[in-house]
């Protein structure tokens, strides 16, 4: 009996994924909820594992390929049914890919590589190559279509390189590693002509370069296009934090001997977020078509740039947390997201998010909200600036602008108003008395 692998929901508001990597081919025997397959999609790389126990007997959705959830990856014959001989199995290949596979002599001639128990991913399947010590660039090296065009476009061969990803997946840090300290190869035609797998490079036309989307650059896409259609309005404050950078400052080295990482403004800023959201939970919402939908919890979306494009990863519950807690918290996903490490569960659940723009020097921003949420916010820089204090007296104080979008379906200007008040309000009261832990 055949068990359908099919493209499963991997978060909210996800509609489909893009078939990364097999890490099984057809043929091959598979535990069940063994990893068979890498999956992209805008919010996280996620292996997909097996449903049943049994030999994977035809790959549908080739490498490359974008399935829409529900969609149909692949077929297993269950362990104890009949399965088909494993030439039948194998998916019909076009003579390209033929070529491409097999380019010194025919490949049914090659013998299945013997299978290792401690490598059980590297096994090869019958009418493949057996697999050389290190991948090549042309072979199954464990890097994504991006990262293969990366490499291509810097002259690099993937088989020189140690990946540093999840189970030796070579990633574009690697490859910009091997680009700074390494030579581009004299031979061009060391790159792999362009296929599903490793996408054409960059087209120079005259003066305008073309750059190909990736899948993740086509789902921000899709995703902010249809967040940009709600209704949106936007609100500014000026908050002074002269007494919040003086805190921090007496507290960040012995922090950092401590907790072993950076304690910046942004868990100060969660922190004054999430109180507030307390109090105006309409904030904390999505728009139902027929309904307004109040979240309960309070699960803060962060905005991290990535090498891979803006990622937002998710701190669960945060209003629970202490402002130690998210500043390890933030730390956390923002470094596995940049190494792109995220976990399917990183990146779900998001009912607001904040977007620490003010790092790149902006002094104020419009950012889009985040699709399925009421609303985001905006941190942009701190500077220091001449203004008026007590008594008509002027003082160089700190001073920040939060900027608020919001989605007009859901909440008037009265309500985010009161919300960004009360975020300036505990954001100006952080002192030498703030409790951090």
């Amino acid at each position: 009996m055949a068990v359908s692998v099919v493209m499963p929901l991997l978060g909210e508001s996800v509609t489909e994924g893009t078939v990364e990597h097999w890490l099984k081919g057809p043929g091959d025997r598979v535990d069940k909820y063994e990893p068979i397959v890498e999956v992209n999609t805008d919010k996280v790389n996620v292996e997909l594992p097996s449903p049943a126990a049994g030999i994977l007997k035809e790959i549908v959705a080739e490498e490359g390929s974008i399935v829409e959830v529900g969609g149909l990856l692949a077929l297993i014959e269950e362990a104890g049914a009949p399965a088909e001989p494993r030439e039948k199995a194998r998916p019909q290949k076009s003579a390209v890919a033929e070529e491409k596979e097999a380019p010194a002599e025919s490949r049914e001639k090659a013998p299945p590589e013997p299978v290792e128990a401690e490598a059980p991913r590297r096994r090869e399947t019958p009418g493949r190559a057996a697999a050389p010590e290190k991948p090549t660039a042309e072979g199954r090296a464990r890097a994504t279509p991006r990262v293969r065009r990366l490499a291509q476009e810097r002259g690099i061969d993937l088989a020189t390189i140690t990946g540093s990803g999840p189970g030796g997946r070579i990633t574009e840090e690697d490859v910009q590693a091997a680009a700074k300290g390494a030579p581009a190869p004299a031979v061009k035609e060391r790159a792999p002509a362009p296929t599903a797998e490793a996408p054409a490079p960059a087209k120079v036309e005259g003066e305008d370069e073309h750059i190909p989307l990736t899948a993740i650059r086509r789902t921000i896409a899709q995703r902010m296009t249809q967040s940009a259609a709600a209704p949106t309005a936007w609100l500014a404050m000026e908050c002074d934090v002269s007494d919040l950078v003086r805190l921090r400052e007496s507290l960040k080295e012995s922090f950092r001997q401590r907790e072993g990482v950076d304690l910046t403004y942004l868990p100060f800023v969660i922190k004054a977020l999430t109180d507030a959201l307390r109090e105006y939970p309409i904030l904390n919402a999505s728009w139902g078509e027929d309904k307004i939908v109040v979240k309960k919890r309070i699960n803060i979306a962060v905005a991290v740039d990535t090498p891979q494009g803006l990622m937002v990863p998710v701190i669960q519950d945060a209003d629970r947390l202490s402002i130690a807690a998210v500043a390890q918290a933030s730390y956390d996903l923002a470094s596995r997201a940049r190494a792109g490490k995220l976990r399917l569960e990183d990146v779900q659940g998001g009912t607001f998010t904040v977007d620490n723009t003010g790092a790149f020097g902006s002094i104020v921003s419009q950012p889009i909200i985040n699709l399925g949420q009421a609303a985001i916010l905006s941190i942009e820089a701190i500077t220091k600036r001449p203004v008026v204090v007590d008594n008509d007296a002027i003082a160089v104080r700190s001073i920040v602008n939060i900027c608020l979008s919001f989605d007009h379906r859901i909440l008037d200007g009265a309500a985010a108003g009161n919300f960004l008040k009360a975020v300036k309000h505990r954001l100006q009261t952080f002192g030498a008395d703030t409790p951090v832990y």
